[in-house]
């Protein structure tokens, strides 16, 4: 179902529990692999992925190139693109699902989905509602928040461009607010913007 793409670079620690997240997605089936697009770490962070029986690809360049070079080889028709570090909620797994089945239900390729975001440094219940109210008042998804998009969608955009300056919220940004759901599950993250 979902090709998940997570860039890195000297990236160790940050990867070993972003992927201990997604172990339960693997073992439903709903991940069918992750591919770790990596600039060229010198630390564990090959060993790692390889542990974990990720795809990892050496990639040359910035950001922007690494994200649209690793979705090029991804097998399965939803990219879902997570930073290291980033940890989704305990109910991740079902929000996937049902926001997949509801897009293949309606034969909708035309929206993509983030999680809710919350700062690994601050898990209070004043920073829930504050991110509660950014998204109500049309705040842009950042993206730690992660990007669940169905690969249609993903060309139909334009994907990662390579010589943008911030190619991840560049491609948030070019999908536009009406075509991007915000999931009802959280994604802590240490690199909330």
């Amino acid at each position: 179902m979902i090709s998940v793409v997570i860039p890195t670079h000297e990236s160790e620690r940050a990867l070993a529990h972003t992927l201990a997240a997604l172990v339960a997605g693997a073992l439903d089936g709903i991940l069918r692999e992750v591919i770790v697009a990596d600039a060229g770490s010198t630390d564990g962070t090959a060993m790692v992925a390889d542990v974990a029986g990720c795809r990892f690809l050496v990639l040359p360049g910035e950001r922007g190139a690494r994200l649209a070079a690793a979705a090029a080889t991804a097998r399965a028709e939803w990219l879902w693109f997570v930073r290291p570090g980033s940890i989704p909620g305990t109910n991740w797994i079902e929000e996937l699902g049902r926001f997949i089945r509801e897009c293949d239900l309606a034969s909708d390729n035309e929206r993509a989905a983030v999680f809710r975001a919350r700062p690994v440094h601050d898990r209070s219940a004043r920073s829930e509602v504050l991110a509660l109210l950014r998204e109500a008042l049309g705040a842009r998804p950042n993206p730690s928040q992660g990007l669940l998009i169905p690969k249609p969608l993903y060309r139909t955009a334009g994907g990662y461009k390579t010589d943008a300056a911030d190619p991840e919220t560049d491609l948030l940004r070019r999908l536009g607010r009406r075509r991007i759901v915000t999931l009802d599950v959280a994604m802590t993250s240490p690199m909330l913007d």
